[in-house]
């Protein structure tokens, strides 16, 4: 600021001796002069009294400051500026019209009005910056700006302490690129005042207006030579999320499950900085509707009471009127909690879910480290099997599905499940272990579990898929099972017939669509023989397995053959055994396959 002040005396110095002296005209030129902001060269300064327009003109190029010593020519810039001088020695009003400085990457042509220079015999300056049509952009194409028109306002005055400044600035159009945020249009405003100090700005009152999405006002103190914000004081009363969630929470939101969604309604925020450190700030959320357009979640009527403070704990209330999660609804849920400083603890949440629920007891969060660490347990309510399948798209299963998580934790963007889950589906069960999920919140999350099935009622299960009738009780394991964005890309799996006695009868119909999945043969088999006359067989056991490695199932069955492997082993009269011949598959024509016998379409190929 002292460098500004000597510019700004000298200048005023030179027009002072042009009218005290009656000089017609003075030229001033400089090769090179260096300062610690920038550089300039091929300096050329004229001032002309010719009545009845006296003026001054300034020729230079400039480069601002840079770490390294080596400059490029495309570093240099031209500036421009003729200012028309005031007629009359009392006045001091200064019109620039047409300036411009003008690089490789940077075009910005401005009008300067200098409307104060002094008072008292001190510098007051008062100065209004026109920017038309100014445009700029970085190397890297990091920060870019097109068409920027707005005008910036400056006061400045010596006091006692330092300077005393007020500024305002009123972009009107233009549109900004600014990585992560972009800025299409203007109509944004700031209004601020304060004092500047060695390296230490003061504001004592700002007031921010971003057009369409709300009104900020703040006070602070920032540190100039590292731009770290020191303390600050800030309210914005009302926010339309529905404007601000494009502009300012989007771009930083590129790799989370919220990079993608709708909102509507407002919230209110104030918040504290104090020594540099968060001190407090509390968040309401009004009314508000937040949609996935991928159809992942979606929060009807959500309302929030959220503060936090550095120095005590502080109750979290959280509420919505109905919403969904993968399709599956969600009913009318309260959440009650208590923060401390870190850290969140609630005893009991329940989240209704189609006609159950799933309940979460013992919840602890903390951030550590700039990591967020949890755990709980969780419950799931019995909920129709039914109800659960048609939601999700998937065949229509009958009954009451329920699980037990004893732990559930959260460290460094991994969830892990401590103990099994169990699922009690087809009068069996279906027990999952070592499940871990990690970044289950990103864009393209990754599971990892093993999955023991016991007991099943091939009855139901074969009804429910369409499969034809199958009786009996069947056993399965899935073991290293990897899925990425819910996807399987790796696992060994395996299902077989339980061991024990109870009736073991298959259909015409299941022979058919089993024969599909592994390779013709059996269902030829019968088609040609007496055996067609049958609708149902008997048979010892059956099983069939998949190793899904890069993207290619190698199957197999209960035995292995010279040439394929035995999917359903006959026992009893009328007996029929099903070979399966493929022993490797797609996996994408694998459930081509699935897909075609759960239709109803699959029919037996003879090759």
């Amino acid at each position: 600021m002292n460098a500004l002040g000597r510019l700004v005396g000298f200048f005023c110095l030179v027009c002072y001796s042009v009218f005290a002296h009656a000089v017609s005209e003075i030229s001033i030129s400089a090769a090179h002069v260096e300062h610690e902001m920038g550089d300039a060269k091929d300096i050329a300064l004229k001032v002309r009294l010719h009545q009845p327009n006296p003026n001054v003109t300034l020729h230079a190029a400039v480069k601002p400051a840079k770490s390294n010593a080596q400059s490029k020519p495309e570093d240099w810039m031209q500036f421009d500026l003729a200012c028309d001088l005031p007629k009359r020695l009392n006045a001091v009003e200064v019109r620039c019209i047409n300036g411009r400085l003008k690089g490789t990457r940077v075009d910005l042509p401005f009008d300067l009005e200098i409307n104060r220079l002094f008072s008292r015999h001190q510098l007051d300056l008062n100065a209004v910056l026109h920017l038309k049509g100014g445009s700029f952009s970085d190397e890297a194409g990091l920060h870019a700006a097109e068409k920027l028109n707005g005008a910036l306002t400056l006061a400045l005055k010596r006091e006692t302490l330092g300077w005393q400044w007020q500024t305002s600035l009123d972009w009107k159009t233009g549109e900004v690129f600014w990585q992560p945020f972009y800025i299409e249009s203007g109509g944004h405003t700031v209004v601020a005042n304060g004092t500047l100090k060695d390296d230490m700005l003061h504001v004592d009152h700002a007031h921010l207006k971003i057009n369409r999405v709300g009104e900020l006002d703040a006070d602070g103190v920032m540190r100039l030579t590292d731009a770290k914000l020191l303390d600050l004081n800030a309210t914005l009363p009302k926010l339309n999320l529905s404007a601000a969630y494009p502009l300012l929470f989007k771009p930083l939101l590129g790799n989370t499950a919220f990079n993608n969604a709708t909102i509507e309604g407002d919230a209110a925020l104030a918040l504290k900085i104090k020594n540099a450190e968060l001190q407090s700030f509390a968040l309401k959320l009004n009314h508000v509707d937040i949609v996935d357009i991928n159809n992942k979640f979606a929060f009807y009527q959500l309302n929030a009471n959220i503060p936090w403070s550095y120095e005590a704990s502080n109750p979290v209330q959280l509420s919505y009127d109905h919403g969904s999660l993968l399709n599956l609804p969600l009913g009318k849920t309260e959440v009650n909690a208590e923060v401390n400083r870190f850290s969140l603890t609630a005893p009991n949440i329940r989240l209704p879910l189609l006609d159950g629920a799933l309940s979460l007891s013992n919840v602890s969060a903390a951030r550590i480290r700039d990591e967020w660490y949890w755990h709980l347990s969780a419950k799931l309510e019995p909920i129709s099997m039914s109800d659960f399948t048609t939601q999700l798209k998937l065949p229509r299963m009958l009954g009451k599905a329920s699980a037990e998580i004893p732990l559930v934790t959260y460290s460094g963007g991994v969830l892990t499940t401590d103990g099994s889950v169990v699922l009690h589906v087809f009068n069996g069960t279906a027990t999952v272990t070592q499940l871990t999920m990690h970044t289950p919140l990103g864009i393209a999350p990754k599971l990892n579990a093993e999955i023991v099935l016991r007991n099943l009622d091939l009855g139901e299960l074969t009804r429910t898929f369409s499969f034809g009738a199958i009786e009996g009780k069947l056993d399965g394991d899935i073991k290293a099972l990897e899925l990425q964005n819910w996807k399987p890309v790796t696992f060994d799996a395996s299902v077989q017939s339980s061991p024990g006695k109870y009736p073991k009868k298959i259909s015409q119909r299941a022979v058919e669509n089993i024969s599909a999945l592994g390779g013709s043969g059996a269902a030829a088999a019968v088609q040609r023989s007496f055996l067609r006359f049958f609708e149902q067989f008997n048979y010892g056991k059956m099983g069939l397995s998949c190793r899904l490695r890069n993207d290619i199932c190698e199957m197999g069955g209960v035995e292995s053959t010279p040439h394929g492997y035995i999917i359903v082993k006959g026992s009893g009269i009328p007996a029929i055994t099903v070979m399966g011949y493929n022993q490797t598959v797609g996996w994408s024509e694998l459930l081509a396959r699935v897909k075609r016998v759960t239709d109803g379409n699959s029919k037996a190929v003879v090759k």
